[in-house]
């Protein structure tokens, strides 16, 4: 038996993953707004600081992977702020503080969730992505406030951009540890976070639109990503090292088509 941390263990994607695994015999510590293990806002340091303390709490030094599932979607009652904040400093505040715990684990794997709007958006703040992998909150707080009332629709893919940036140029550092870093970039995925957004006068008719373009005819399911999520954590993806996988119904690859892979330009 393994022993797995998952943020956003308490719907949709996070939640498919903790059944997943569970299911398979393994212990699951969730953490969450509400009704999971530990209960923390990890879009806050603070929040961050008592999740990492209350997991220490809880294993005898050492865990065997963490998948960072909480995230934030672009809505009219949100800030840009809010979505920097949970998408990806917690993400990252937590990864690198439950770090020496996996580097205690059995074959250790982390999985960060980024997105495929980050190919399928066109046009969104490449500045606020680099802001946030530079850990500047001030100043990518800065870039989404000048967006006004579409600060969300733009932090969104920037964040998970840099998220996608993060496990790529981290991996190898991370594989010294022994620990295997990986993202996985979802499509439409039918979860209450998604549900609000078909829902939100900001967001309703890009998904409806979004929708009708997926090649696979229609969005996801939450299990369809978590058993990757589940399989990417586990011992049998060893080799997968600084992958962004998408999982979304065909939609980056109708996207890019021939633009990637590209070649190394070397002059």
């Amino acid at each position: 038996m393994s022993t797995y941390v998952i943020t956003g263990a308490a719907s949709g994607i996070g939640a498919a993953t903790r059944s997943c695994l569970e299911a398979d015999g393994h212990r699951v510590i969730g953490i969450d707004l509400h009704d999971t293990d530990i209960k923390v806002d990890v879009g806050t340091p603070e929040g961050c600081a008592n999740a990492i303390a209350n997991v220490c709490a809880l294993v005898d030094g050492r865990i065997d992977g963490f998948a960072a599932i909480a995230g934030i979607a672009p809505s009219a009652g949100r800030s840009g702020r809010q979505l920097i904040a949970v998408n990806y400093f917690g993400a990252i505040e937590m990864l690198e503080g439950l770090s020496p715990l996996l580097a205690e684990g059995d074959n250790p794997s982390a999985v960060l969730i980024s997105s495929n709007s980050t190919t399928s958006q066109p046009d969104w703040p490449m500045n606020l992505a680099e802001a946030c992998l530079a850990g500047d909150q001030e100043a990518a707080n800065a870039i989404a406030d000048s967006f006004g009332d579409q600060a969300t629709i733009q932090a969104y893919p920037a964040t998970k951009a840099a998220i996608a940036y993060y496990a790529r140029t981290k991996s190898a550092e991370y594989i010294k540890a022994g620990i295997r870093l990986n993202a996985v970039a979802p499509g439409f995925v039918d979860t209450p976070m998604t549900q609000e957004g078909m829902k939100d006068p900001l967001t309703a008719k890009a998904i409806e639109q979004f929708l009708a373009t997926v090649p696979a005819g229609r969005g996801g399911r939450p299990e369809e990503v978590a058993s990757f999520i589940a399989y990417l954590l586990g011992p049998e993806s060893t080799y997968f090292v600084g992958s962004v996988v998408f999982v979304d119904g065909g939609t980056d690859a109708a996207c890019r088509g021939k633009d990637w892979p590209t070649m190394w330009q070397t002059g």
